[in-house]
């Protein structure tokens, strides 16, 4: 109790927490998009309980590995060493790492699964063609939201361990890395049927999101292989993304009310 007391009064504290809690919402931020894509592939009155269900789940796993900082910590350890001389950079130092820890190894296969779950959203939304009758697609719905949970649940442990370890880098504090941890679960609760809906009426924004998940794919196994690109930069290309997004969406929304207020022309007689 008197830890807690003299954290609440120190200044420090709270900084560490607020920058915490907004490093927690941006790192949340992928794994919502993935839920929400994920989420939209099910029926309309699935979607709302397999995204809480989800969150719900990425909320859990984030307390239970919390709960255990110090076998968290153990995975960043080398695990095994291909023994290999890399290529090197200016400074003299490998381009990339030939040591590989747990926590790499989980990196790199949640990397590949995002890049290969992408593509095939991608391949989907491109492809014209239906390839299955409707007996195949109601089968398709009956085993579909068992397996969009699972998905989640694999992303959920990768996203969890990144966060976690990015806690851990930034305080010793318990305290302030569940709260931080709760509070930025609890915004990803609120936005997830806003940004899923907002998805789900735009199809340029999916093909958007998907280019997302691909470019975070990436990012996951190049950090898994010790190439570690700096957050902000990837962040500061969604948010270019994103704008120009949004500047097209608004340029064709004026096209329409344009085109919506002009008289019809009259055929000539």
């Amino acid at each position: 109790m008197d830890s807690l007391t003299a954290l609440l009064a120190d200044p420090a504290a709270w900084a560490a927490l607020v920058t915490l809690v907004v490093m927690e919402v941006v790192l949340g931020i992928d794994n919502l998009i993935f839920i929400s894509i994920l989420s939209n592939k099910l029926p309309e009155h699935q979607r709302q309980r397999a995204r809480r269900l989800g969150i719900g789940l990425a909320l859990i796993m984030r307390l239970i590995l919390l709960s255990t900082i110090a076998w968290i910590v153990g995975l960043t350890a080398p695990v095994f060493d291909l023994g290999l001389t890399g290529p090197l950079n200016a400074d003299g130092h490998a381009a990339f790492e030939t040591q590989f820890s747990w926590r790499d190894l989980i990196l790199i296969a949640g990397g590949l699964f995002l890049v290969w779950k992408a593509t095939k959203e991608i391949h989907h939304a491109m492809d014209p063609t239906p390839t299955h009758d409707l007996l195949d697609k109601k089968q398709a719905v009956a085993m579909n939201f068992g397996a969009a949970i699972f998905q989640i649940l694999l992303l959920d442990l990768v996203f969890s361990i990144d966060s976690i370890l990015t806690a851990v880098g930034m305080t010793e504090h318990l305290p302030i890395m569940v709260i931080a941890v709760i509070t930025a679960v609890l915004v990803m609760l609120v936005a997830a049927d806003p940004l899923a809906n907002f998805i789900n009426k735009n199809p340029t924004v999916v093909m958007l999101a998907l280019g997302f998940l691909l470019m975070i794919g990436a990012v996951l196994i190049a950090d898994g292989f010790g190439v570690h690109v700096p957050k902000g930069y990837i962040y500061a290309a969604m948010a270019f993304s994103a704008l120009v997004e949004a500047l097209n969406m608004a340029s064709r929304a004026a096209q329409k009310r344009k085109a919506a207020g002009q008289p019809a022309a009259t055929p000539p007689e």
